[in-house]
């Protein structure tokens, strides 16, 4: 019997972080977060979540903040906007 395993990347969901400075150049309204998650799958069906990162990146500079890296007023609006129904 042969089974096909492994892992396949989720959907990416996206959100901007609204009046919050780039730590680097410090332009307000540039923060874009962006979620991905890793699956592991049987024959392509996702069964569970293996891994899953945020990162944030400006749309100004390109520069890009991992989680590590966020600042507290970064973390808090994530916080805040993951707890808002869709």
């Amino acid at each position: 019997m042969i089974l096909f395993l492994g892992t396949k990347p989720g959907k990416t969901s996206s959100q901007v972080l609204s009046d919050i400075p780039c730590p680097y150049c410090q332009i307000n309204n540039t923060l874009t977060a962006t979620s991905h998650s890793t699956y592991f799958h049987v024959f392509w069906i996702s069964l569970f979540k293996i891994s899953n990162f945020t990162e944030i990146r400006c749309s100004h500079c390109k520069k890009v903040y991992y989680e590590k890296e966020f600042t507290p007023a970064m973390q808090q609006q994530l916080k805040e906007q993951t707890k808002l129904p869709k």
